[in-house]
């Protein structure tokens, strides 16, 4: 299988379980709904703490989808299968990290207008802001991708991956915070660029390791 068809596969399931997708976004907007609620109604509060909110919403909700990444290939046998074929298993991780993370892309972009809503934010730069959300979801969606297919033949798969995922990517949800502060409010200092600098290092160390364990987490 090369990458080409991994993504046709992952792409496929994706439109045709589109409906977890609008369940997924219900439950980022709640709970961007019950922050701004504990924030209260200062609102230099909320747009103090409104990318915090954004990034938690978008961590919370992404482990809803990316635990159910492996669920079709899982119940109908259909991973044994795949390994099997004369290609390597990097081929079947990157296709679905990668629609994994356009996924998670299209629900950060999804979200941000009612973040602009309840937290009385101005977009000043709504392409940068969207480029972010993109290295953002695949710092996410690399490691939620691995642990995704270690915890899928678990019954508990949904409360596991939480456990797992999270202290993994602290790095990456601190740099996309920061940048997303100071994207919102004004760099006067310059320092965009460093955090998106960590951020990219980060995305890049990860998206090399889980490709190349990867291929033992499933053959084990």
């Amino acid at each position: 299988m090369t990458l080409a068809d991994a993504l046709r596969k992952d792409v496929l399931l994706q439109w045709r379980t589109r409906a977890r997708f609008l369940a997924v976004l219900a439950f980022g907007a709640v709970t961007l709904l019950l922050f701004s609620f504990a924030a209260g109604p200062d609102t230099g509060a909320l747009r103090r703490h409104a990318p915090g909110f954004l990034w938690l919403a978008l961590l919370l909700s992404s482990t809803l989808a990316l635990a159910e990444s492996f669920q079709a290939e899982f119940e109908q046998r259909a991973l044994e299968g795949l390994l099997l074929l004369p290609a390597p298993a990097r081929s079947l991780f990157y296709g679905k990290a990668l629609v994994n993370a356009a996924h998670l892309t299209l629900l950060g972009g999804a979200l941000v207008p009612l973040a602009v809503v309840l937290y009385d934010l101005a977009l000043p730069r709504p392409g940068a802001l969207l480029g972010l959300l993109a290295l953002g979801a695949a710092g996410l969606s690399a490691p939620g991708t691995l642990y995704a297919a270690m915890a899928s033949q678990a019954r508990a798969r949904q409360m596991l991956l939480p456990l797992l995922l999270f202290p993994l990517v602290v790095p990456v949800l601190l740099s996309t915070v920061k940048a997303t502060a100071l994207l919102l409010t004004g760099d006067p200092m310059g320092q965009l660029r460093s955090w998106l600098l960590l951020l990219v290092c980060f995305d890049a160390v990860y998206w090399s390791l889980c490709g190349l364990l990867f291929g033992r987490v499933v053959e084990e």
